[in-house]
């Protein structure tokens, strides 16, 4: 006799029905998960063409290792093209910033990262130092430059972590610094005492607050409250090589990351570093690139654990680092090195990190664009596992996008989106996963993602088809 013959009829008349609210609940279940990813993918279809919204654009926060916006996680895909000030300031390239913004939106990208400092140089924003808001009309014609590269992102609903001094010498960096100390009667014999000297602290003191207290003339926001600016990072890879035990660029960071929190406390703040692990947690240091990046005086957990400072940076460039000449070693490396900074940034900083830029040369030997396409995968494969389990690694920034056109300024690593159809794919999907991810996540399981909704999540974010 079968079991169920056997059963008392009420009895039998429960296991039908619990059997059929059982097939109930998987079906409403499955329904939920396919409007959800539908919901999602429209989102991100209409989001990323969405110029003029009329949906409220907000800052982006952090709780905790995550990013926020509107009380929804927001994982990251983003981009970098450094040069957009400058080419904004002559209205014959001014449109290839339009460009640079339409591409990235056509392929979901949601943060970018460029310069807000160009120092003595060529259509230089700072040509002097201790300028004040009532500048030259030079000074306003490349002020307004910038104002136009923020205020194109925020119609195309992208924002920008805008970096303020460099370590390098391109686009001045702390070696201008140096020459107007210098020319102001100082007797200064090391770039790195732009981190030490006090009247090149209140150089750089001065440029972040014009560059803060700016009122936008295209959008009449004040950047610090303007929500299209994601970060403030506080220099790009500093380094500070003549004080390998870290206490000078320390110091330096402690300053202005508090520095920059009293003139804006709305906007996130990070330091802009490649990530070297330095004496403070010696035994990090074997996931350095080389034994050389242990002495160039940064420290990354000590360094991201100053006040002020929101978030982690980190960089990749096997190919700097490590050989010129494309391996698979490159893979292995950026696997490990991404790894350690995402459990670093979990264990011990307890916040989010960001890969600010990663990339492969076209001028490495045995460079191919297979090769880039497989670069891209490895990172954005990296940032899923952290993202399925509601972790540290908040995204990634690539370097760097370009249009045509502007080739003239391609250091060897641009994709072009235009005519890079391989990695705009991959690009395109990365940034679906992440929009469906803080999308599901912010409707159903708020921050218990790694506990509600598992299965779906795994087969949503499913790495076969990179």
């Amino acid at each position: 006799m079968d079991e169920d013959e056997a059963l008392p009829s009420s009895i039998h008349l429960q296991k039908k029905m619990k059997d059929l609210l059982g097939f109930r609940f998987v079906l409403c279940s499955a329904v939920f998960m396919i409007l959800t990813q539908h919901r999602a993918l429209a989102d991100f279809d209409s989001d990323s063409h969405g110029v003029n919204s009329e949906e409220e654009w907000e800052m982006v926060q952090r709780k905790g290792q995550q990013f926020t916006l509107n009380g929804q996680p927001f994982y990251v895909n983003g981009f970098n093209t450094y040069w957009m000030m400058t080419l904004a300031a002559d209205n014959s390239t001014r449109g290839k910033v339009t460009d640079v913004f339409q591409q990235a939106s056509a392929v979901g990208l949601t943060v970018g990262r460029t310069w807000a400092f160009n120092d003595g140089q060529w259509r230089a924003l700072q040509k002097s130092p201790l300028f004040t808001m009532k500048m030259s009309s030079r000074f306003e014609q490349f002020g307004q430059a910038l104002d136009f590269v923020v205020s194109e992102a925020g119609k195309y609903k992208i924002r920008l972590i805008l970096s303020l001094v460099n370590n390098w010498n391109d686009y001045g960096g702390k070696a201008q610094y140096v020459k107007w100390g210098n020319a102001s009667g100082l007797n200064l014999t090391s770039d790195d005492d732009f981190f030490t000297n006090p009247t090149l602290r209140d150089f750089y003191k001065s440029h972040v607050r014009t560059v803060l207290n700016r009122v936008n003339t295209f959008t009449n926001i004040t950047y610090k409250n303007d929500p299209t600016i994601f970060a403030w990072e506080l220099m790009n890879e500093p380094r500070c090589p003549s004080d390998p035990s870290g206490d000078k660029l320390q110091s330096w960071i402690q300053e202005m990351a508090v520095f920059v929190k009293s003139l804006d406390a709305k906007h996130l703040v990070e330091i802009g570093l490649e990530g070297f692990y330095g004496p403070s947690a010696p035994a990090r240091t074997k996931f350095n690139p080389n034994t050389y990046a242990a002495q160039v005086g940064t420290d990354f957990i000590r360094n991201n654990q100053a006040l002020g400072v929101d978030f982690a940076s980190v960089h990749v460039y096997p190919d700097a680092w490590i050989s010129p000449a494309v391996s698979d070693t490159f893979l292995e490396f950026t696997n490990s090195w991404m790894q350690a900074h995402v459990e670093d940034a979990e264990m011990y900083l307890g916040m989010p990190v960001l890969f600010t830029e990663f990339g492969v040369s076209a001028h490495d030997p045995g460079f191919n664009t297979t090769f880039r396409d497989i670069m891209l995968n490895t990172v954005y494969k990296m940032t899923l596992n952290s993202t399925r389990k509601g972790g540290a690694g908040a995204g990634s920034l690539v370097w760097q996008v370009f249009p045509q056109g502007a080739e003239f300024m391609d250091d060897g690593y641009a994709v072009y989106l235009t005519r890079a159809h391989t990695a705009s794919k991959i690009m395109s999907l990365q940034s679906k996963r992440l929009a469906i991810f803080n999308s599901l996540c912010g409707w159903r399981c708020k921050w218990g993602c790694k506990k509600k909704n598992h299965t779906a999540l795994d087969a949503l974010l499913s790495h076969d088809e990179l």
